[in-house]
């Protein structure tokens, strides 16, 4: 048994040994990819005594994974190893979609019971009769007494077409009422508006008398361009003058979904370049067909809009698009490729690159940088609204009760959103001819007269995520761009 465990090793040793060696051939000496052999014998060679001799007997996948999770936390916060079991999970988040019932619960703090916080329109759950504030009893007959969230979770999400029964007790009643929902795929809305219509859609409207319209963006998921096109459709035929554009607290996303957005606002110029060690570099530029640059912005952003949210907001303020208001962004300019371990029953997230906005400086906020590097998105000095602590949690809570799907329409206004206000008061100014806040620093990020002459006709095909000029990591498959 030894000897087999010793001749896989041995084997797993040479196909690793070869794999270096063909990445390495056109760039390493051949005394380095010795180094990397004889690194990767020792390696297994302590594997092998930790199987054989460990005082306990131990599962070789945790110790492969703990030893794989080992060597990324020497490298960035950003780079992971997603397992087996967190490959569907990881997945889902990317494409935003499941099959489910369409809720949103939490554990209500007041009884410790699984309540609904909204139901998503047009989902099974909305069509059965399920509304906001009921309390989920029961599940397939269960009790759902001492459920957490994930508890909850596995048992509503299944298989599209499958049905599933849940008893529910109404706000204001005693009784359980017994609904059953058949699963369906849920496609979870990344492009919002501030309220909901009577109809259950979202109003992108938020001054119907000044024509100011407000998107808010979740996160960049596949369908976020194609959302974020509609609802400025949607807008355009209401007579929008000026959009706000809430990325607060947007985490980022698919690196290909910040470019088409971007470029739904930029005529021509680089929207955002990547440059990395093994990687050439790479430019994203904007064409002008489908362009939406005939009305005024300005972009929310906060301390929590990162990667994705700061590509865009980059490249809208460094072509004097859009003002930028709020706090200065996360900085999290990092672009990790997903590669495929396993055939892809795991996966690799590993940072590859950095992004550079359109004048070629930097987003990322590296370890120990400081305040006055270069790094993030910073507003103009007269946009530079900083919310407290206890503003940021009553916001929360705020846009929370305004989030849910009422019959009685949206929760009263009670929360004074200092970064929306002055967004709005730029914009009407702005609409009245106003001239624009100055600022030296902003001035110097903004593109150089090379860049948008060489820039001024391009008119390129958008690629998409399956293109061949995709950022190379060989001999491992790129799956997709996701930048976190």
């Amino acid at each position: 048994m030894a000897n087999n465990w010793q001749r896989a090793l041995g084997v797993l040793v040479c196909a690793i040994g070869i794999s270096i060696s063909s990445t390495a051939v056109h760039a390493q000496e051949r005394k380095q990819d010795d180094e990397y052999y004889k690194l990767m014998k020792v390696f297994v060679e302590t594997f092998e005594q930790i199987d054989r001799n460990y005082v306990k007997d131990v599962d070789r996948r945790e110790l492969m994974e703990a030893a794989i999770k080992g060597m990324l936390g020497r490298l960035d916060q950003y780079s992971s190893f997603i397992s087996p079991d967190e490959v569907a999970r990881f997945n889902q988040d990317v494409e935003k979609q499941f099959g489910g019932i369409g809720i949103q619960v939490h554990i209500d703090p007041r009884n410790s019971r699984l309540t609904v916080m909204t139901p998503l329109p047009g989902t099974p759950a909305y069509k059965g009769g399920v509304r906001a504030g009921d309390v989920i009893v029961e599940i397939e007959g269960n009790s759902t007494e001492g459920f957490g969230i994930s508890d909850a979770v596995k048992l509503l999400k299944g298989e599209p077409g499958e049905p599933v029964r849940i008893g529910v007790r109404h706000q204001g009643s005693d009784k359980v009422e017994q609904i059953t929902i058949r699963r369906e795929i849920i496609n979870v809305a990344t492009v919002l508006g501030d309220t909901y219509r009577k109809d259950g859609t979202w109003d992108f409207m938020l001054d119907d008398k000044q024509k100011i319209g407000y998107i808010r963006l979740t996160s960049f998921s596949r369908r976020s361009a194609n959302e974020l096109q509609d609802a400025l459709l949607d807008l355009q035929k209401r007579d929008m003058q000026a959009l706000i554009l809430d990325l607060r607290f947007n985490p980022g996303g698919l690196l290909s979904q910040a470019t088409e957005i971007a470029d739904l606002f930029v005529e021509t110029g680089k929207i955002v370049s990547t440059k990395g060690r093994n990687t050439r570099e790479r430019v994203w530029k904007a064409t002008k067909p489908g362009t939406f640059s005939e009305f005024p912005m300005a972009i929310l952003v906060n301390h929590f809009s990162a990667s994705a949210s700061e590509i865009v907001s980059a490249c809208l303020q460094d072509h004097d698009r859009a003002i930028i208001v709020g706090e200065r962004t996360w900085g999290k300019g990092s672009v990790q490729n997903v590669i495929e371990l396993e055939q892809g029953s795991s996966a690799l997230k590993l940072t590859t690159a950095s992004y550079h906005r359109p004048s070629g400086k930097n987003i990322h906020r590296y370890k120990g940088a400081k305040d006055t590097d270069e790094w993030g998105v910073t507003p103009l000095k007269d946009m530079l609204i900083k919310f407290s602590r206890n503003e940021v949690q009553n916001y929360l809570e705020y846009r929370r009760q305004r989030d849910v799907l009422r019959e009685d329409g949206a929760a009263d206004d009670d929360f004074d959103d200092r970064q929306l206000q002055t967004a709005i008061d730029y914009l009407l100014k702005k609409l009245k001819g106003d001239t624009e806040p100055k600022d030296e620093k902003a001035k110097d990020a903004k593109p150089d007269s090379k860049d948008k002459a060489k820039d001024k006709d391009a008119k390129k095909p958008k690629p998409d995520d399956n293109s061949s000029s995709q950022l190379p990591v060989v001999p491992l498959r790129i799956v997709r761009y996701r930048s976190t």
